[in-house]
């Protein structure tokens, strides 16, 4: 039985029972430079297909590379930031290999000699113990091509009719990390993946160095998976899950790869070193390629580039950029807010911390911001199926609405209105109160008009009121707030209707 035809799953206890699992995480991190990493060209996302391309990204005759400083002082940072050594003296490498998308027929990286090395990066666990996961190495190179696979069902190469390129994300700026073997993390293996994973996207985000978007390919996390039997001394062979593109999908990947190659062992056959791709619709993988060693790339050093040699007090420069880790940062604002573990999760998970941060910095109370994030416009956000960060509307933006509630010019109900304004594009907050006309009433004599005309309209319930039954007064309050356009002080209106019936 070989892995090919293996297609059961073993029970996830029964994996554990008999094998370790083994995980080394390589992440490939676009950096959100502004050009490419040996050339001028832009690094737009999502630009017309091969308009970001010159001599140099495309490989042509006689077009030499220089190396892009901010994409080497990023690299460091990284370095930095993973309390990596950084190396005083590097140099670039071809990577040689062919592919339609690498129009070189190589790739320009970093081999023997990365720019960071031996470094680690403490993550926490959702039971809130941490786990050092030890990183190797980070190197610098550059990104391939896109190739678009047209007329298969499954969007590969594999029953396509014919395959499209865009080479634009060729040579774009990019930092690979890499794992040490993670051992020992027993049953816990995938939730340590997931958790690493996350920790830093978190920590390459707050370093500002790129926009760690999965779903765009500028953070792709390949899981390097292994099983060795109980009490064994040497791995199992590794299989390679490519570009998964989700924090959850992680998880998943790592727990499927574990039950696959345990069936295959259990069932007398062998892994594969192989490629695999994940599959996003049912959470399983698929074979890819088989895998290359590094001999089979045929590393050298790149003639045309320099060494990288950052000077020491350079480094040191850059280290006192670094800024607050993100899990400190978190410990901080949740001791600052007094909130919940729970409810900073929430937070996290809804992917509204920064933009609450940023809420409260332009001048609106923590709690008040929390509740328009998490609720509203996350709701909002789903409706639109975007990110909420790719909501139309500024931190500033909703501070100043949360101001004007805050200034009684505005109600709640009237206050998500401004809202739906600014999200379709009808202004600033005052200009779409200006606009719609919805600014609370503050006439006294219009308000008592129609409270007037409500209890003589609903005299029972105005009977109700005078005996002393408070709580009647909703309805007439409900009924002038209709009246008023919901631009009425709801408060005010109710004070004028118990004074009415007194």
């Amino acid at each position: 039985m070989t892995a090919s035809v293996s297609a059961d799953l073993l029970a996830y206890d029964d994996v554990l029972a008999k094998f370790e699992p083994v995980m080394g995480m390589e992440v490939h991190v676009e950096l959100h430079t502004a050009t490419k990493m040996f050339c001028p060209c832009p690094t737009e996302f999502g630009a017309e297909p091969n308009t970001q391309v010159c001599p140099v990204c495309l490989g042509l005759p006689g077009a030499l590379p220089v190396v892009n400083r901010q994409a080497v002082e990023s690299a460091i940072r990284i370095g930095l930031a993973l309390n990596c050594s950084i190396t005083p003296w590097g140099r670039f490498a071809r990577k040689n290999y062919f592919y339609p998308d690498q129009p070189k027929n190589y790739q320009i990286s970093q081999y023997d000699e990365p720019i960071a090395t031996d470094g680690h990066l403490d993550v926490v666990l959702d039971d809130g113990t941490t786990w050092r996961v030890e990183i190797e190495r980070a190197h610098m190179e550059e990104d391939t091509g896109k190739s678009l696979h047209v007329g298969g069902a499954t969007g590969r190469i594999h029953g396509a009719s014919h395959s499209l390129l865009d080479y634009n994300r060729a040579g774009v700026p990019l930092v690979e990390i890499v794992t040490k073997p993670i051992v020992g993390a027993g049953d816990r293996a995938p939730e340590v993946a997931r958790a690493y994973v996350t920790a830093l996207r978190d920590l390459l985000k707050a370093l500002d160095v790129s926009d760690v978007r999965m779903d765009q390919g500028s953070m792709r996390c390949d899981a390097n998976i292994s099983l060795m039997p109980i009490g064994a001394k040497e791995f199992g062979t590794r299989t390679e899950t490519k570009n998964v593109n989700s924090l959850k999908s992680v998880e998943v990947a790592v727990r499927y790869e574990m039950r696959r190659q345990a069936a295959v062992l259990v069932g007398g056959g062998e892994v594969i070193q192989e490629t695999r791709h994940f599959q996003e619709a049912d959470g399983t993988t698929s074979p890819g390629r088989r895998k290359e060693t590094a001999e089979d790339y045929r590393y050298f050093p790149e003639p045309d580039l320099e060494p990288v040699a950052p000077d020491a007090a350079w480094v040191e420069e850059l280290r006192a950029t670094l800024p607050e880790l993100p899990w400190l940062r978190r410990a901080r604002i949740q001791a600052e807010w007094g909130v919940s573990d729970e409810e900073m999760r929430d937070l996290v998970n809804a992917g509204a911390l920064d933009l609450v941060i940023a809420t409260t910095e332009a001048g609106a109370p923590a709690s008040e911001a929390r509740s328009w994030w998490v609720a509203y416009l996350s709701q909002q956000a789903n409706t639109r199926e975007v990110a909420l960060t790719d909501l139309p509307i500024t931190p500033a933006q909703v501070a100043t609405v949360i101001g004007l509630v805050a200034d009684g010019k505005l109600t709640n109900k009237l206050a998500r209105q401004v809202v739906d304004g600014v999200l379709a594009g009808e202004g600033e907050p005052e200009q779409v109160v200006a606009a719609r006309g919805l600014e609370v009433v503050r006439d006294d004599s219009l308000i008592k008009s129609e409270v007037d005309k409500a209890l003589a309209a609903n005299p029972d319930i105005a009977d109700k009121i005078r005996s002393g039954k408070v709580a009647a007064a909703g309805k007439i309050v409900g009924d002038v707030m209709k009246a008023t356009r919901g631009q009425a002080d709801p408060a005010l209106v109710k004070e004028m209707v118990i004074a009415a019936c007194s």
